[in-house]
C-alpha cells in the first residue's frame, strides 16, 4: 500500500476531499498535514493540524509555512514511512520541500497547481521573485498536476520549460459510489429561462452580469446560486441578491450528494470568471463544466478562454463574446424565443461518454505510478 503525505492549504475545501478520496479509492494510505480556514474538525483521513490561514490572507499564508514546518516536524517518523509527497498550492510546495530537507529525505513529490496564481503572473518584480520560488522547488518535483491544459501551455511552458513532469488532472467527478445517474437535463419553461451559478462563487463581474440579466428580463429569468460566496472579493453578495427579487440564494451543499438536486434546478450553468482576468480565469476549466455536462445541462461561457474552447469542442453549452454585458442578455432574450436550443445541447450532452465528465478509475494510480517511477527527481 502506497503512503502518501497530502499538504494541503485548507482541509475542509470539497476539492482536497475530493483528492484524498481519490488516492483511498485506488488503495493509497493518506495522512493529511494540512492547514485550514476555519475551526479545526474531525476528517475523514488521518489528519495532522498545521494551523489556520485566512482566504486572500497572501502574506499570512506564507508566514504560516513555518510554523506548519514545525508542527509537521513532531511526526518525524509518519514522514519518514511515507512513499510520497503530495503539495496542492505554491505555499504548500514550500512548506513540503522545507520539512524534506529538514530530515533529509528523498521522497518524491507531487506538485499540485490548483491556479495559477496572480503573483506569479505580475510584471514587477514580485512576479519575478515569485516565479524564481517556484522554479527553483519545481525542478525537483516528481510530477506537475494541473487542471486545464491552458496552464500548462500558457504559464508552465512559457515559465519553468523543461524543469518538470506534466501530468493534466481535470476537475472531473470523482466516481464513487454516492455519484448519482446521469442526469436527462430538464426541458425549459416556455418563455423562462433558469441560470445556475455553483461553486466559490468569488467573481464580481459574473454577479454584476448575472445580476443585471435578472433585472433586464424579471419575469423571464431566474438566477439561482448556491455554494460559498467569497466576502473578500464580492461583500455586498447577499445585499444584491436581497435587492433582486429574481436572483437567489440557496446556500452551501454538499458534493456529489446534492449536485443532481442543484442542477434540476436550473436550464443552463454559468461558467464564467474575471476572478483574474486575463491570466487564470482565462486558463481554467471549473468543476461546473464537468458537473453540468454530466446532468446534461449546457454551459455560458466567454468565448475567448479554456472554458469556451471546451464548451465549443464539445457542443457543451453557449459561447458569448465580449462586451458580455450585450452579448449576454442579447443570448437569453434569442434562448426564450428558441428554448429548443437548449434541449439540443442537452441532448449532445447527454450522448458524450462518462469519461468526459468523469474521472476514470485508473488516474490516480497513474499519477502515483508516475511519481514513484521519476527516481531522478526523487533524488534531488
Amino acid at each position: 500500500m502506497t503512503h502518501i503525505a497530502f499538504f494541503a492549504h485548507d482541509a475542509g475545501d470539497a476539492a482536497v476531499r475530493r483528492r484524498v478520496a481519490g488516492f483511498e479509492a485506488v488503495g493509497a494510505h493518506v495522512t493529511g498535514f494540512m492547514m485550514r480556514r476555519g475551526e479545526d474538525e474531525v476528517r475523514d483521513w488521518q489528519n495532522v493540524d498545521l494551523g489556520q490561514t485566512f482566504d486572500a490572507a497572501y502574506w499570512q499564508r506564507l508566514q504560516a509555512i513555518r510554523g506548519g514546518v514545525g508542527l509537521a516536524l513532531q511526526h518525524e517518523n509518519i514522514l519518514r514511512q511515507a512513499d510520497l509527497f503530495f503539495a496542492r498550492n505554491l505555499d504548500m510546495l514550500i512548506c513540503t520541500m522545507t520539512v524534506r530537507r529538514r530530515l533529509g529525505l528523498k521522497t518524491p513529490v507531487v506538485y499540485e497547481c490548483l491556479d495559477v496564481h496572480h503573483l506569479l503572473t505580475r510584471s514587477d518584480v514580485v512576479g519575478v521573485l515569485m516565479r524564481k520560488l517556484e522554479r527553483s522547488l519545481l525542478k525537483n518535483t516528481s510530477a506537475l498536476v494541473y487542471s486545464s491544459p491552458a496552464f500548462e501551455r500558457e504559464f508552465f511552458q512559457k515559465s519553468h520549460a523543461g524543469l518538470y513532469t506534466p501530468y493534466l488532472l481535470e476537475n472531473r467527478l470523482m466516481p464513487a459510489p454516492d455519484l448519482p445517474p446521469r442526469g436527462e437535463g430538464t426541458a425549459p419553461e416556455p418563455d423562462k429561462l433558469r441560470i445556475g451559478w455553483f461553486g466559490v462563487l468569488r467573481c464580481a463581474r459574473s454577479l454584476d452580469l448575472l445580476q443585471s440579466v435578472a433585472q433586464a428580463f424579471p419575469e423571464h429569468v431566474q438566477v439561482v446560486t448556491h455554494g460559498l460566496p467569497a466576502e473578500t472579493q464580492v461583500p455586498d453578495f447577499h445585499t444584491r441578491v436581497a435587492q433582486t427579487p429574481n436572483l437567489s440564494y440557496g446556500g452551501s451543499y454538499k458534493a456529489p450528494q446534492d449536485l443532481a438536486r442543484l442542477y434540476a434546478q436550473v436550464d443552463v450553468v454559468w461558467a464564467g470568471d474575471f476572478y483574474q482576468a486575463g491570466f487564470n480565469s482565462k486558463w481554467l476549466l471549473p468543476n461546473r463544466l464537468y458537473e453540468g455536462g454530466y446532468f446534461s445541462v449546457p454551459a455560458f461561457a466567454p468565448v475567448e478562454s479554456e472554458t469556451g474552447r471546451w464548451v465549443a469542442q464539445h457542443q457543451a453549452g453557449f459561447t458569448i463574446a465580449e462586451p458580455l454585458e450585450s452579448s449576454l442578455p442579447a443570448l437569453v432574450e434569442e434562448l426564450l424565443e428558441n428554448p429548443h436550443q437548449i434541449a439540443a445541447r442537452a441532448a449532445q450532452l447527454r450522448g458524450l461518454p462518462d469519461n468526459i465528465f468523469v474521472q476514470p478509475q485508473d488516474e490516480m494510480q497513474k499519477l502515483i505510478d508516475l511519481a514513484l517511477s521519476n527516481t531522478s527527481k526523487a533524488a534531488a
